[in-house]
């Protein structure tokens, strides 16, 4: 762990955390590729039951974050970002093993995910044990027109 990284989750939309969030998604997803979800997004899904936030912080800075939604004993990876000045120092995967922690505590026993096929996140992905299902071709449409495959990941939990 970093010295001095805090993990704090989140079950409801509190005001502060998606503020902290929203922080690190205008920075973290490139505007080319049309990802970055909108406070409105983000507080929406926050409604729903089984969703959680986890924020990334040292001190006063917010360094990342993890969205979860579950459903039943499955969940999904929603979102995970980490400042582009703290990037390559471990949150990342600080975040992740954080979420399939919460996840197994909640008697959650898988966790799916998807991401675009050229995000550099599909190592720390395949690292941490995630098993490649399938690809979507053509799958995510960036502002620039061009369109991305999305590769989907399923990782099975021991409780």
């Amino acid at each position: 762990m970093i010295p001095g990284l805090t993990l704090a989750t989140y079950d409801d939309g509190d005001r502060n955390a998606l503020s902290d969030a929203m922080q690190v998604m205008t920075r973290a997803f490139d505007p080319l590729f049309g990802e970055a979800w909108t406070l409105g997004q983000l507080g929406g899904v926050m409604l729903m039951p089984g969703t959680w936030l986890t924020v990334a912080r040292i001190d006063a800075a917010i360094l990342g974050f993890a969205l979860v939604r579950s459903v039943l004993d499955e969940c999904e990876l929603l979102l995970l970002a980490v400042d582009p000045l703290w990037r390559g120092r471990g949150i990342g995967r600080q975040l992740l093993d954080h979420s399939l922690a919460v996840a197994r505590r909640r008697g959650i026993t898988s966790m799916n995910l998807e991401v675009r096929a050229s995000n550099g996140a599909v190592k720390l992905y395949e690292d941490a044990g995630f098993e490649y299902v399938h690809r979507r071709p053509g799958y995510y449409r960036g502002n620039d027109g061009q369109l991305h495959d999305a590769l989907s990941f399923r990782l099975d939990m021991l409780l």
